[in-house]
């Protein structure tokens, strides 16, 4: 091929668990591992090999400006990529598409919190956080402890497709926006005509999506998601001003009625070398806390989640203080992002 030394970097990328490969043109490669950055040792890639690159993946480099699309290595590892320019030079960032799916326990998350969210037959279970915190591998993971329990007919629309699942009890239908569906709202859609009994929608962007995806969870659907948004009552003041003033009403009782719990993550360093630690922020809707999501009190929403005795609600700063006690994330790593340093150590001092 014309691009051998991206092949190369992409073969080192795979061998050391890189979550994402850099490349640029005029500059070496670069990769993420562990959520840190490191320059690999190789050349600078040439203007002539990321064109040919571009070109192989269906671009155009001289009049595209950006591109998405997936891309397959010689050994057939599957890679998302995405092409652009800065400063007039050719750039592309790749992640691998992955067919080996990580169990709950192994990421860190709360298995028996989401088992019992995943037993659910039908309603919304949203998973937010920022962008490259790992939500597609969570609702991977629940997707798999799925397709390993029970028979269910799956349906993912994603932007692009992330993990390929292997059918085992269940059936999966995987769409990709602008191949197999030209956008999330079309997909959810006709989804819906496809006799599904779980949907996944990779992305809530606008409210015709959110609309549907809560009006399939009504008509006895279980349904996924994800916002890029940093918590709980991010999450929900950005579905609610989706829409127009005068649905908003509306909106909010479908959010409360329909809705099985939010789960909002975020990757830390980890006290324990080069890797990783999952933080997860988590409200299960039932009870008061519909009432509240339905008059919009975040207020309430929020000192409900860190009072309540219920073990499925947690706050972020709670995570973050049962991490440094179990030695996942460092304390000055926590003080640096805790929401409120103060509070923060006095949650430490055991001081509610």
């Amino acid at each position: 091929m014309e691009f051998p030394h991206i092949l190369e970097l992409a073969a080192v990328a795979l061998r050391n668990g890189a979550s994402d490969l850099f490349i640029a043109q005029d500059a070496p490669g670069r990769f993420k591992v562990g959520g840190l950055m490191q320059e690999s040792i190789a050349l600078p890639l040439s203007r002539a090999e990321l064109a040919a690159f571009w070109s192989h993946c269906g671009g155009h480099p001289d009049t595209d400006t950006d591109l998405d699309t997936a891309w397959n290595a010689p050994d057939s590892t599957r890679f998302r990529v995405n092409f652009h320019k800065h400063l007039g030079r050719l750039g592309a960032v790749l992640r691998q598409i992955r067919t080996q799916i990580p169990n709950m326990e192994s990421l860190g998350l709360p298995e028996e919190l989401l088992t019992n969210w995943l037993s659910r037959r039908s309603g919304l279970i949203l998973v937010t956080g920022p962008t490259g915190c790992g939500k597609s591998t969570t609702i991977a993971s629940c997707l798999e402890w799925i397709n390993s329990t029970r028979p269910n007919h799956i349906i993912t629309i994603e932007d692009p497709v992330e993990f390929v699942f292997t059918d085992r009890t269940s059936f999966f239908t995987q769409r990709e926006i602008g191949i197999d569906t030209p956008s999330f709202q079309d997909g959810l859609r006709r989804a819906m005509r496809q006799a599904p009994d779980i949907i996944f929608v990779g992305e809530i962007r606008d409210a015709a999506t959110a609309q549907i995806a809560l009006q399939a969870a009504e008509t006895g659907h279980l349904v996924f998601s994800t916002l890029h948004s940093p918590n709980i009552a991010e999450t929900i003041d950005r579905l609610v001003h989706l829409v127009p003033p005068h649905e908003r009403d509306a909106m909010l009782s479908l959010l409360s009625n329909q809705t099985i719990g939010i789960l909002s993550q975020r990757l830390l360093p980890s006290a324990h070398g080069p890797h990783s630690t999952l933080i997860c922020e988590s409200l299960e809707v039932e009870a008061a806390a519909r009432d509240w999501l339905r008059a919009m009190d975040i207020p309430a929403l929020a000192d409900f989640i860190r009072r309540d005795g219920n073990p499925h609600n947690k706050s972020y700063q709670q995570a973050l203080v049962e991490a440094v006690h179990q030695g996942r994330v460092t304390l000055e790593t926590a003080l640096a992002t805790a929401p409120n340093a103060a509070e923060f150590s006095r949650a430490m001092r055991g001081i509610s």
